[in-house]
């Protein structure tokens, strides 16, 4: 009943149970060690990304503000270009204006040409016939 402990075959299978576990122990610690090692790299790219990311940030904030500047001057061209508009807009209802008191001075001035040239005609007809201009009307004088 009794085994003695110290027998080499006990030993020698005790010696092969501790070395197959401390070969699966080193198997199962080398692959975390591999994926602590890829989680690593994962690391060292993503902080070089991280990197990357904030240089574009940064830049992409100062095209931010020179587009705010940019906007803020074109907000100043097109206040500027309304009032333009503006003025252009009164200036044109001041010649509209002007046009129309020229046209009513236009027919003025045709009336009176075509009273001068009735006139004209008269005198015209008057010295080319005296006789009858003078006793064609009732009253010769």
């Amino acid at each position: 009943m009794y085994r003695r402990v110290n027998s080499g075959r006990f030993i020698g299978l005790t010696t092969l149970l501790i070395v197959i576990v401390m070969a699966v122990f080193t198997w199962v610690m080398y692959g975390m060690a591999q994926q602590v090692f890829t989680m690593t790299d994962i690391m060292t790219e993503l902080n070089e990304s991280i990197k990357t990311m904030v240089g574009t940030q940064v830049s992409m904030a100062s095209d931010i503000g020179d587009m705010s500047q940019s906007m803020a001057t074109m907000n100043s061209n097109v206040t500027d270009m309304n009032q333009s508009i503006g003025t252009m807009g009164q200036s044109v209802g001041s010649m509209s204006e002007t046009m129309t008191n020229m046209s009513g001075a236009v027919n003025n001035m045709a009336t009176n040409m075509n009273r001068m040239t009735y006139d004209i005609g008269q005198a015209t007809y008057a010295l080319s016939n005296p006789m009858s201009y003078m006793w064609g009307n009732a009253f010769p004088f």
